[in-house]
């Protein structure tokens, strides 16, 4: 019986007309997987989006399959569409060892970044079996050259296979020795700013031009910020929850304190500068990127306020409760993958309205073609502007 993708969805990413939860990519590798004869506690799977390839293997009897999914959207889709269709006999990782031990064939869905595809292409040729396999598919319209190099850094020998259905699957074989150690975090200072980055990490080390904005519109001593401390209405409880984001702990006692929210955090930049500035507040970084979280974690410990900064890998900040923040910092995505789509900004202007106490305050920073200050003012409450240059307009919306 054919594998019935029709079925999948990409729930809770978003979801449109244009977008579906598995492409052509996904079927040449599944058809790769069942023609290998290797076995299924022999696979890894990465950069699987929704399921589409662990799933169908698992359907296809072959059991033990791992899979590294890199957001958190896409594992909580491959649980629910498992779930849906009745399916088991697999296992997520992180990119480690646990994943690639033994493994004799690697399905790759080949990333955007290079830097990416090149921690995956050391990580695959590091812990993987001598014999492995490595094989990356993509859609032609996104695939390079420089791919095929990056992957040859890893292995002797890259086959590109012929086109099908506007996708391609690139082989790899006979995995090169590797260095003493992995090619990736790599790690940069940005005027006092120690910034710690995996491959799948946006702008990497590199302080992104709409961040550096955003930092220099609040400033470093938050005068540009009008924040009251929250008036708590009960007391306080016995034993702090260091995950809880409405207190902090001084000593033996909980004392409320102003949450920040640093929603979407990438390598953690905006989080670390908050919490270096503002050594009294409680700040939490979320992102639904695993590469990001690793990122942010390395990057608030490497600034020394591991300690203040808590990072979550989660989806839009769903982990937190309504009405519990007093401030978001927001640099909002405009890509879905390889797709424009502004859907995945408007998910961050929901969850910033949800989590935010009313009185509460969403700075936004986006690319001033983006005509985000209607939608803010109407998902958030009224968003006046604080700066605006040719690329990027900073925003202060008020929750109603």
């Amino acid at each position: 019986m054919d594998f019935p993708y029709s079925r999948l969805r990409r729930w809770p990413d978003v979801e449109a007309d244009n977008l579906q939860a598995y492409d052509a990519t996904d079927l040449l590798l599944v058809e790769r997987g069942l023609a290998s004869g290797v076995a299924g506690n022999e696979i890894a799977v990465i950069g699987d989006e929704y399921g589409a390839i662990t799933l169908a293997l698992a359907a296809a009897g072959l059991d033990g399959v791992r899979v590294h999914q890199d957001l958190a959207t896409g594992r909580r889709a491959l649980a629910r569409n498992a779930d849906e269709l009745g399916l088991s006999g697999f296992s997520s990782h992180e990119l480690d060892a646990t994943l690639l031990d033994g493994a004799r064939l690697v399905l790759l869905q080949l990333p955007k970044a290079l830097a990416e595809l090149e921690e995956i292409t050391d990580a695959v040729a590091r812990w993987s079996a001598s014999d492995v396999v490595l094989v990356a598919g993509g859609r032609v319209k996104h695939m390079t050259i420089a791919q095929n190099e990056v992957i040859g850094r890893g292995f002797a020998e890259v086959q590109a296979q012929r086109a099908e259905r506007k996708s391609r699957l690139v082989i790899a074989s006979e995995p090169r020795p590797v260095p003493a150690h992995p090619p990736f975090p790599v790690v940069a200072k940005h005027d006092g700013l120690t910034l710690v980055a995996h491959g799948g990490a946006f702008a990497g080390a590199k302080l992104d031009i709409g961040t550096r904005v955003l930092l220099e519109v609040l400033g470093l001593d938050g005068s540009r910020l009008s924040i009251d401390a929250p008036d708590p209405t009960g007391s306080a409880p016995e034993t702090a929850d260091p995950a809880d984001p409405s207190c902090v702990v001084n000593g033996d006692e909980s004392s409320p304190a102003t949450t920040v929210v640093d929603l979407g955090c990438g390598t953690g930049a905006l989080a670390a500068s908050y919490a270096l500035a503002h050594p009294e507040a409680r700040v939490i970084a979320t992102d639904r990127s695993a590469a990001a979280v690793a990122s942010a974690r390395a990057t608030v410990a490497a600034n020394g306020v591991g300690d203040r900064v808590a990072v979550m890998h989660d989806d839009a900040g769903s982990a937190l409760a309504d009405a519990s923040v007093d401030v978001v910092l927001l640099n909002p995505p405009f890509h879905l993958g390889s797709s424009v789509h502004t859907g995945a900004a408007t998910r961050l202007f929901e969850a910033a309205a949800r989590i935010l106490r009313p009185g509460g305050e969403l700075f936004t920073v986006f690319n001033s073609s983006l005509g985000y200050r209607a939608e803010l003012t109407r998902l958030v409450g009224a968003t006046e502007q604080l700066e605006r240059t040719p690329k990027f307009t900073v925003t202060r919306s008020i929750r109603r």
